[in-house]
Parts: C-alpha cells; structure tokens; sequence
C-alpha cells in the first residue's frame, strides 16, 4: 500500500470574486523511492480515498512517479485552471470532474490540449471531444425506492409510471417523494436539462412531484440515507454509481433504470493546455483509458467504465446488452454548455420551481 499523506490547504475560488475554499491535497511519494521523481499533478471531484486505487494502479506501472492530488470541488477545477493559464502560470497536468458542461467549456475555449492515444479511435464516438475531453464513467440517472414499501407492488418503471404511483398514493407518500435541487446540484441540473430534450411531458412529472410534497437536496446520500430507513419512499434521477453502492451496503435501498429512457453521465478527463508535465498528465488520461484502468473502475471505485474493451459487472458493455437503446449518454461536445448561459439557466430553474409550487 502506497502511503498517503494529506494536508489541508486554503485554495482561492476566483469566480465571482467567490470566499476561498477548502481543498484536500494527498501526496503519493513515488513508490520506487526516489528522491527527484517526477510529480504528476491532478485536480480532481473524486473524493481521495476513492481515487486511491486508481492512482495506486497508475504508480505501479510507474514507479518513479510521485502524485500530488487536490480533491476539490467541480467549480473550483474550472476556476483554478482558467485563472492560471490566463496569469500565464502552470496548471494540473490532468483535470478529472463530473461538471461536464465545465470540462467542455474548458476544452472549447482553448484551455485543454489534444491527447491522440492508443485508445482515441476506438473510445466511444459520444465520449470524445476532439481528442481534448474524454468521458471515462458511464453512470445512469435512476429511480431509487425503499423495498419494504413496495411489498405489494412492483415499483414504478417509467416517468408515467412514476407520476401514477404518486397520484394513486397520494397521502401515503407525501413529502416522501426526492429529488436533486438543481439550483445546487450540478448533476441535478443536468438530468433535468436533459430530461426536458428527451421527455415532451416531463413538466407533468415535475408536477406531480410537486403535489406529492418532493423534497430537494444537494446530494446524493441526502436522499439515499432517507430511502433506506424509509422516511422516503422514491427518489427521482438520483446518479446510479452512488445508489448502487449505497444498496450494497443498505439492502433496503432497490434500484429502477427507467425503462422509458435512462440519461446517463459521465465523469470527463483532460489534460490542460497549461499543464506544467503534460506527457505525465497523458500518462495518467491513458491509464485511465486502458483496460487495466477501466478495470480498477468498475470493480474497485464502483464507477461504471465506459471503455468498449472491458465487459462484466459495472460496464457500460453489459448495461448497453441489457437496456439498449433505453440508455442515452450525454454527449461530450459543446451542446453541453447551453445551460452556461445564465439566462437559459435561470429561465429553466423558474420553470422548474413554478411546476413544484403549481398543485
């Protein structure tokens, strides 16, 4: 086991003038000792602890490689990475978040460099930008439910499913209803935005959540937590990587991938245009592109990989056998970033928040 030292550091939020925020930094001395290694830097969402096993995987195969790792949030990524390369300083060398929208924007407006890899032409048509952005998860937005709550019936497979169940239990499951704020929640946001492109009638769902009393968070464990004590009884577009590792551990928790479409989300990688060891940070993109590191994906972090080379559990190949053409990845291109705009987002956001208060 590599050890892993963390250390807390104040890093400055530049957009908006915004307060600073606290970021965890891990460093992972090169296994092979080294004294003058090499130091790959990455700027990641991933919670260290999960991405320990990538990284670990990654110095195996190069141990005179040290890693200096700065979990933060998704915002602070973008910001960190604009903010140096416009000062003309060095950046990560390679970028890893879930804000889609902020990675292709990264990668559209000059920020991201072209990695041509071994496995660039044969990744996903959907999950490749340019050779700049590349998806590496392939994670669903799915219905959550309580099992003991549906002893009697089967849960709710459909958006119109879902809106019936709601409307013929009525006072048994209000304000037992969630779903993500997508004020506050970035993937929250996504779905919906995407939910409105695939769904002509998805305003009556949100309705009827609104009726129903729909309670909103922020994150993840939030509603899983409430759902597997049974406080909640649904939870709507919730990011499946995280229910499916909450119901391996609370039995209670069952999972639905709707039947009528399943959105799906991808966590994108990069390396920037200003990144200070840019052949490491490659390095780094093409471990987590290989097979071995699609593997440590699916099976360690309980992240689904996307790589058309890896098969079995937790793999988009087995989920696309099964469901089919029922799921529908986001694509990585600049349609991401329509929602940037602030008016788009502000105009679908007062939609969003008139259908709750509609009933």
């Amino acid at each position: 086991m590599i050890f892993s030292m963390r250390i807390a550091v104040f890093l400055c939020l530049c957009l908006c003038m915004a307060s600073p925020a606290l970021a965890q930094v891990a460093v992972f001395p090169a296994p092979s000792g080294k004294a003058d290694a090499e130091t790959l830097v990455v700027y990641s969402s991933l919670d260290e602890p999960l991405a320990t096993p990538m990284i670990e995987g990654f110095q195996k195969a190069n141990p005179d490689i040290a890693v200096h790792y700065e979990d933060m949030l998704t915002g602070e990524i973008y910001d960190r990475i604009v903010k140096e390369t416009d000062a003309g300083k060095k950046t990560a060398d390679f970028a890893f978040s879930s804000a889609m929208d902020l990675q292709v924007k990264l990668s559209n407006d000059g920020y991201a460099q072209r990695s041509d890899l071994a496995m660039s032409a044969r990744w996903p048509a959907w999950a490749n930008w340019r050779n700049t952005a590349y998806a590496l998860t392939f994670e669903p937005a799915v219905f959550v439910y309580h099992k003991p709550s549906f002893t009697t019936e089967k849960p709710p497979a459909t958006r119109a499913e879902f809106v019936d169940y709601l409307e013929r239990h009525a006072k048994e499951v209000h304000g037992r209803i969630a779903t993500y704020d997508i004020e506050r929640s970035g993937v929250g946001f996504l779905f919906m935005s995407r939910d409105q492109e695939q769904f002509g009638d998805i305003w009556s769902v949100i309705k009827a959540m609104g009726a129903a009393g729909v309670k909103v968070y922020s994150t993840s464990s939030a509603i899983l937590e409430r759902v597997s004590d049974g406080r909640f009884v649904l939870g709507y577009n919730i990011l499946g990587s995280y229910a499916a590792d909450w119901a391996s551990r609370h039995p209670d928790v069952g999972i639905v991938l709707p039947k009528d479409y399943t959105v799906v989300m991808s966590r994108i990688g990069l390396v920037p245009e200003a990144a200070a060891n840019p052949e490491l940070g490659r390095r780094y993109l093409e471990f987590f592109m290989s097979k071995e590191g699609q593997t440590i994906m699916a099976r360690q972090l309980q992240i689904p990989a996307v790589s058309p080379e890896v098969a079995g559990e937790n793999t988009a190949n087995t989920m696309q056998a099964i469901h089919g053409a029922q799921l529908r990845p986001v694509p990585v291109s600049p349609g991401l970033m329509v929602y940037l705009d602030q008016v788009k987002r502000s105009r679908l956001i007062e939609r969003w928040n008139e259908a709750l208060r509609s009933q």
